[in-house]
């Protein structure tokens, strides 16, 4: 069950310094932010943001949190994971109706939780938060692009060499830690979770990555970009 989370030190910074959205406000200005801001934490599988919640803006303080929508047939299709300074639900903030969009916790996870009316106030009162939200939004949306060319490789092998490499360049280490299940990732590749670890072996015999559960070293970074990228 989510409960409130009461033990806030003034030392503690503000969650929504962990959203770029955020980063042009002075101290002061984050203050009267957080007033505004009620601060949840959730257990492990609870859903978050659904079509029949609250349109509120979610911002993922500790913890991570998965976006997927539900298929014709009622499967889950993961679309992202959201962690730490990340977050999702603006587009209800705006009047864009919520028919098919979910979000779930993968671990015990605190969301600072920011209301319609809230959000368009602080809007009114600080014009550069529109102009920083438009350019968020539109990186937003070359992700999704990015992933829609991604599902359009024919080759899973290629699939999985990428998306290694993706999240190479986001925690900037030869060794990444898969941030989802195996069964999620196969939704979000595209393919079953039985694939996936036949794949990963395939990459392993060939020397490519060295692999302990969810921990993935790449051996040879610049081979695999070579091959599959």
């Amino acid at each position: 069950m989510s409960k409130y989370k009461h033990h806030f030190s003034h030392h503690e910074h503000h969650c929504v310094q962990l959203v770029p959205l955020f980063c042009l406000l002075s101290e002061s200005e984050l203050v009267q932010v957080e007033q505004v801001v009620n601060h949840k934490i959730f257990e492990k599988g609870e859903t978050v943001i659904s079509p029949f919640a609250v349109p509120q803006l979610a911002i993922v303080a500790h913890g991570t949190l998965k976006i997927y929508q539900l298929s014709s047939a009622g499967k889950e299709q993961l679309l992202r994971v959201i962690e730490p300074g990340g977050y999702a639900g603006e587009d209800a903030l705006f009047g864009v109706m919520n028919d098919n969009l979910y979000g779930e916790t993968l671990e015990e996870t605190q969301i600072c939780f920011l209301r319609q009316q809230d959000f368009k106030n602080l809007l009114l009162k600080y014009p550069e938060l529109s102009l920083k939200l438009l350019e968020t939004t539109v990186r937003r949306a070359a992700e999704m692009q990015y992933q829609a060319q991604f599902l359009m490789m024919e080759d899973v092998e290629s699939r999985i060499a990428n998306y290694l490499l993706q999240l190479v360049k986001v925690v900037d280490s030869n060794s990444v830690m898969i941030p989802m299940k195996m069964k999620d990732l196969a939704t979000f590749i595209g393919t079953t979770p039985e694939t996936i670890s036949r794949k990963f072996k395939i990459l392993e015999e060939k020397g490519f990555i060295e692999r302990r559960g969810k921990i993935i070293k790449i051996l040879d970074i610049d081979s695999l970009e070579d091959d599959y990228a």
